[in-house]
């Protein structure tokens, strides 16, 4: 198996609703966030440097997501990602969201598309940032992934 990108963040009250438990949309900021953890401290392409020189962005194409269980104000969660799919432009990720014993609350297969951001239209991932982002695609190939 590949490397897994993972950091923890804590479930703050700004992420929370009248329950004390997450509320979904802050989910997903949580979810980009940690794509922009990964592309700065995993791949070496931080956002400041892809949007403001290198003119590009990675838009969400296709996102999908199960919440099998609730998050709690104060609690720490594990974000993990494995890299499934590789395309010339585009990639798919699987990121895991976990508490402290381990146990799912989301688990999200997020397309993502490389992008110019002065035309909005697809652009080749830099091939240095592929090849890092290989180093989070499965060694074995045998689960129907692959790298175009």
């Amino acid at each position: 198996m590949g490397e897994v990108f993972r950091n923890t963040v804590r479930v703050r009250f700004k992420h929370c609703d009248a329950a004390g438990i997450v509320f979904y949309p802050r989910y997903f900021e949580m979810l980009n966030d940690f794509i922009e953890d990964w592309f700065a401290d995993g791949l070496g392409w931080p956002f400041d440097a892809m949007h403001l020189a290198g003119h590009a962005g990675v838009p969400t194409a296709e996102l999908q997501c199960r919440f099998t269980a609730p998050s709690r104000l104060g609690e720490r969660l594990t974000r993990e990602l494995r890299v499934t799919h590789m395309g010339r432009s585009s990639f798919t990720v699987e990121v895991r969201f976990s508490g402290a014993a381990g146990d799912t609350r989301l688990a999200v297969t997020q397309r993502l598309v490389c992008v110019d951001t002065q035309t909005m239209t697809p652009r080749a991932l830099p091939d240095a940032v592929r090849t890092a982002m290989a180093r989070y695609f499965p060694d074995s190939h045998t689960n129907g992934s692959s790298i175009c």
